[in-house]
């Protein structure tokens, strides 16, 4: 801007000076012509002040213009910030609208209401929540048997409180239920009346100074399979409606004190000590064994007294790192358990667990999202969906741990803001874990064991489950999402295959070890109406 003020300042008294040097051009006499320089001169050095007038004045404002620039970038930077922290407070005001203020701790509701309803081609006897590994073979005559209900248990109440004690430490609390409880009370004859049952109910403690992250209370297990980060409320189940989360997906809940360290957001390694419980597979011919061990006991105090529990001194170890690059979502997870039991006088402990993997891949942003999880190892059959047995029992008392693995692999799309569509398939596994006493067959998975009559109604059927998976389409639509909040109807197919180990089978007339490999399938339509208030 200055050089341009100069160029035309110059520009005005050069022309000046010129029009001046030509404005006489006849001859005049010497002295004529000395007088006519002078005046010239004088006129010159009168021209140069008035250039250096201009130049001054052509300063004086540039330096104004300088100073209303600083002043507009100024302005519009302030102005900026302005807009900014007006963005800012709004989005807090928005989201402050959708909490409750209580004594400086934000309450965040949750959860929704359900109206839905299972039709299974083979009748389990169950609510909304499947039993996988108790579909019935043909030799149960409710097999043969078709089963409709309708129900609204799976409705979900939730609380989130939340606390600053400094911009560094945050603390949180979290409860959620839902009504799938069955006390010996309840029945659906007339009052259809169910429990509460506690889903999750935990406080955490985070300091970002450090990356540090404290839980303690009832949550997912570690091994289940986060969206992003090792934090609760991150967990990523498959979207389905059976309240029973598809074979091959790992994971429980249970009561656990769990520390994890972040490194950016981006590196995650944690560690919790979870609540032992384990499962049993007990032979047929169990009594026959040489030695009886002690392994569960009745139901006690804060119990259901038509229970047992198993005998356990050692909580579930998990450890799990995870990473999040910028692109998806990594887990390598390894689970560390112990088995107790008691025989010929003295305590013994059996030692099992397993190894995982998990990822999430958004294959189309926002659009394809891909998701894999799995486990292999010993004694794991607790953490998977079908619900297999940890262990069964050798002759000489042992407990005996047994192998297995699960998977899990699904595609979610995100057709529009409205609708998902997921398709999803799963399995588990388990190998058999048997023995020989004397000619009588113990354990797991024994060929001896008689499926001769597995496909006849009332016939014999050991059964043992070798592996058991599904597949699963749906889709979700959300019809209204708004300030009342979001409704949701949703629909759910599913077929799923129960297969048995080998066992006796008939061959001609004759008896033969393994000739019978029996196998039960479910084909179960779901319909799911959601209202989400909060």
């Amino acid at each position: 801007m200055r050089s341009k003020l100069l160029a035309v300042a110059i520009a005005a008294g050069l022309g000046v000076t010129s029009f001046y040097a030509s404005a006489d051009p006849a001859p005049a006499s010497q002295s004529s012509k000395t007088s006519s320089a002078s005046a010239q001169n004088a006129e010159i050095e009168a021209l140069k002040a008035q250039l250096q007038a201009l130049q001054a004045k052509v300063v004086e404002l540039e330096q104004r213009t300088d100073a209303q620039s600083d002043i507009n970038v100024s302005t519009g930077q302030a102005v900026e910030q302005v807009q900014k922290t007006q963005a800012a407070t709004n989005e807090q005001i928005k989201k402050s609208a959708d909490k409750i203020a209580y004594k400086g701790v934000n309450i965040t509701l949750g959860g929704f209401l359900a109206a839905e309803s299972v039709y299974r081609s083979a009748n389990q006897g169950a609510d909304i929540a499947s039993n996988f590994n108790a579909i019935p073979f043909n030799n149960v005559s409710t097999a043969h048997t078709n089963e409709l209900r309708l129900t609204a248990r799976q409705s979900r109440i939730s609380a989130l409180a939340q606390g600053d004690v400094d911009p560094q430490t945050h603390l949180a609390g979290y409860i959620e239920l839902d009504f799938l409880g069955a006390a010996q009370t309840a029945n659906s004859n007339e009052s259809n009346s169910y429990n509460p049952r506690i889903r999750n109910v935990y406080m955490t403690s985070d300091w970002d100074n450090g990356g540090w992250h404290l839980l303690a209370g009832q949550n997912w297990s570690l091994v289940t399979l986060n969206s992003k980060g090792i934090t609760p409320r991150t967990e990523l189940t498959p979207p389905q409606i059976d309240a029973q989360y598809i074979p091959g997906f790992t994971w429980t809940r249970q009561p656990q004190i769990r520390l994890v360290k972040d490194w950016n957001k981006e590196w995650w390694l944690g560690i919790s000590l979870e609540n032992p419980q384990t499962t049993f597979y007990t032979s047929p011919n169990q009594a026959k064994a040489p030695v009886q061990s002690i392994y569960n006991i009745a139901a006690g105090s804060g119990f259901n007294s038509a229970n047992t529990l198993s005998l356990n001194h050692i909580p579930d170890v998990v450890v799990k790192l995870a990473v999040d690059p910028g692109f998806g979502h990594y887990e390598l997870f390894g689970l560390g358990r112990a088995f107790y039991n008691r025989y010929n006088g003295s305590n013994q402990d059996t030692y099992g667990g397993g190894v995982g993997i998990g990822m999430v891949l958004p294959l189309i942003d926002k659009q394809l999202d891909w998701q894999f999880s799995g486990m292999t190892g010993k004694g794991i059959g607790r953490y998977g969906s079908s619900q297999m047995p940890d262990v069964t029992f050798s002759p000489n008392g042992n407990l005996a741990p047994i192998k297995q693995n699960m998977l899990l692999t699904g595609l979610t799309w995100h057709a529009n803001s409205d609708v998902d569509v997921y398709l999803f398939g799963g399995r588990e596994a388990q190998f058999k874990k048997d023995f020989l006493y004397k000619g009588t067959a113990l354990g797991l998975g024994s060929p001896l064991y008689n499926n001769s009559g597995c496909e006849i109604e009332g016939g014999t059927c050991v059964g043992n489950s070798r592996q058991i998976w599904q597949g699963t389409l749906g889709f979700w639509w959300k019809f209204y999402q708004g300030k009342f909040g979001k409704m949701q109807f949703g629909a759910q197919y599913s077929h799923t295959d129960r297969e048995a180990f080998a066992g006796q089978g008939y061959v001609n007339g004759v008896l033969v070890n393994g000739a019978a490999t029996p196998s039960a399938k479910e084909n179960m339509f779901f319909t799911s109406f959601r209202y989400y208030p909060f």
